[in-house]
């Protein structure tokens, strides 16, 4: 009888446990999702207004690989400058490629924008450090533009490798990339010969990434981070970068 009221009390007690762990879980994820676009308005707003130089983060003298930032869609390189300042003071000759602006153009013309930077920049070995849809730029030129072996691999903060389904909900031309079977996403998972040279980094909860940003054959790398702009700004991150630089210099 005391067994059979035990377990009857915990049936009992499950489902509200169960339901209060889900209010739980929705409730951190909407949280995460506030922070995340908070901190997204307050680095654009900082690269309008301060409008920082990108040659701050150069090192032409450095014996390190070159470091090129690949900033995400509707982000200029200044999104990426808490990344850029960690990597400056652990002594990489830093580039941004001012010249892809807000990075709304296909896949393919931003990897030709940033093919061309480096090949006029003189860059003989580097590493290159993206955020999101410049992951997708970053493993386009290791798949297409790296015969001359210039380039030692990407490091990829929170890239969909996979899309993203809620590409759907927004029918906008520059995002049509990011559908789970588009052309491009398809291509680019064909080159799993590259995916040795990947280090991909990403949280627990993306709220633009939902299926997240492991990919197969890469050095995957998830931390205890929430977001999908956030993490730039992130201790743990920064640390994941210059772990997976250092990586790929070897």
């Amino acid at each position: 009888m005391t067994s059979t009221r035990r377990r009857t009390g915990w049936s009992f007690l499950a489902g509200p446990r169960r339901a209060l762990s889900t209010v739980a879980e929705v409730s951190t994820a909407l949280g995460a999702w506030a922070h995340d676009y908070t901190y997204a308005l307050q680095r654009q707003a900082a690269g309008l207004v301060l409008r920082p130089d990108p040659q701050a983060y150069r090192l032409p003298a450095s014996d390190k690989p070159a470091v090129v930032l690949l900033p995400g869609i509707y982000e200029t390189w200044a999104f990426m400058r808490p990344v850029a300042e960690i990597l400056h003071q652990d002594g990489y000759d830093v580039h941004a490629v001012v010249e892809l602006g807000y990075n709304g153009g296909t896949v393919e013309d931003m990897a030709q924008v940033v093919e061309r930077y480096i090949r006029l920049a003189g860059i003989q070995r580097c590493v290159m450090v993206a955020h999101s849809k410049g992951g997708l730029i970053g493993k386009t030129l290791l798949s297409r533009q790296n015969k001359d072996a210039r380039l030692h691999g990407l490091v990829a903060i929170n890239t969909p490798f996979q899309g993203s389904p809620l590409a759907r909900l927004l029918p906008l031309p520059a995002l049509r990339v990011f559908l789970p079977r588009s052309p491009e996403l398809t291509e680019l998972a064909a080159s799993r010969q590259v995916n040795s040279q990947i280090v991909s980094i990403y949280g627990l909860f993306d709220p633009h990434i939902p299926g997240g940003s492991r990919l197969e054959g890469a050095h995957n790398v998830q931390l205890d981070t929430r977001g999908h702009f956030l993490p730039l700004g992130h201790r743990l991150v920064h640390q994941a970068v210059l772990d997976g630089v250092r990586r790929l210099s070897r």
